[in-house]
């Protein structure tokens, strides 16, 4: 395997789960009025921050009911050692009837990431299913308990009803923290689920998905000393920039996702991601590393060819989807890079390095 030197491929997997279903743990849900065991049938895909010297997963479960084999909410789990979890009693992100409900009913909440604020705000972008599209959403935190809803991503874009999920901020370790951190002015996300884009904002809640002009040329003029120049001539289409595609052959045959926040260092921006290849229930899923340019942060530098985290333990080959382990949560506790997954679709797996 080629070495990169940006690349951290020292995880070593913990020999048990972490965190999974938990039928205990129950809350009135506010659309229904009912009780619900909301964790009850899966628990997974976590993101991870670290605040006052333990550590927070904002994690996705799901119940037994409804048309889409369960509805998901988002439940916070806290740590003091980084292993050991206790799941609090209620969901902290969830489907109510706060003006959103159109996005998040039956289908819920979904794979949430997180990122740190300079001023102390905590960003958490998550998905919502409604049963037809997933939309980005964006809610905010000071304590990581109580959250405060803002809606779609892109909203007041010309992208604010195209199918969008999964992002990604890039911040930077300050010590053991990563906070969001600004790049030609602006906060950096990525994004997409298939494709990988990216969005700009200036405050982290309101995003701009980056564009170009689709079917511009160039035109060679000869100038009237007889020297040549270049014209470029403006299309009239614009377009979601892409900057990464899916590999034909390789673990992200199929897609490719983004992971955790993103982290600017020495070489670049250095970005998790997931990528799906041919298997059953939908795909093995894998997860993988790629260097972005620090200063430009659509422009891939490095990308390997092999994945640095893959299915092999039984709770990860066996679950709601069979051979899935989907990076979502990267913290630095105690010196110690920790990153949280999902394994199958049902429980959370940790690696250290």
């Amino acid at each position: 395997m080629h070495h990169h030197p940006w690349q951290t491929t020292s995880f070593t997997k913990r020999n048990a789960p972490i965190l999974g279903p938990d039928a205990t743990v129950s809350f009135t849900c506010p659309v229904s009025g009912e009780r619900v065991a909301w964790a009850e049938k899966d628990c997974f895909n976590p993101a991870a921050g670290v605040k006052d010297g333990q550590v927070f997963l904002l994690v996705r479960a799901e119940d037994a009911r409804g048309r889409f084999k369960g509805t998901s909410r988002i439940g916070l789990a806290v740590s003091d050692d980084g292993v050991h979890f206790a799941l609090r009693p209620e969901p902290v992100i969830f489907p109510a009837d706060d003006g959103f409900l159109d996005h998040e009913r039956d289908g819920g909440c979904e794979d949430p990431r997180l990122a740190l604020r300079e001023d102390g705000t905590w960003i958490c972008t998550y998905s919502s299913f409604n049963g037809h599209l997933c939309h980005l959403m964006v809610a905010t935190s000071r304590d990581l308990q109580t959250w405060t809803k803002h809606g779609p991503a892109f909203a007041g874009t010309p992208w604010a009803h195209q199918w969008s999920k999964s992002g990604a901020i890039v911040g930077r370790w300050h010590g053991d923290q990563l906070v969001m951190t600004r790049i030609g002015g602006r906060y950096w996300m990525y994004w997409g689920e298939g494709i990988l884009f990216a969005a700009t904002s200036d405050d982290g809640i309101s995003w701009t998905p980056v564009e170009y002009s689709a079917n511009s040329n160039r035109l060679i003029h000869l100038r009237p000393d007889g020297t040549y120049g270049n014209l470029l001539l403006p299309g009239s289409t614009q377009a979601l920039l892409p900057l990464m595609f899916p590999r034909p052959g390789r673990f992200d045959t199929h897609l490719v996702e983004p992971g955790p926040a993103a982290v600017l260092g020495d070489h670049g921006i250095v970005l998790w991601y997931n990528g799906a290849s041919p298997g059953r229930d939908g795909g093995i899923y894998c997860g993988g590393q790629v260097l972005f340019d620090g200063d430009n942060p659509t422009a891939v530098i490095d990308r390997p060819a092999e994945p640095t985290l893959v299915p092999d333990r039984e709770w990860e080959l066996n679950g709601q989807c069979a051979a899935v382990t989907f990076t979502e949560g990267l913290v630095r506790f105690r010196g110690v890079h920790h990153l949280y997954y999902g394994c199958a679709d049902s429980r959370i797996g940790l690696a250290t390095a």
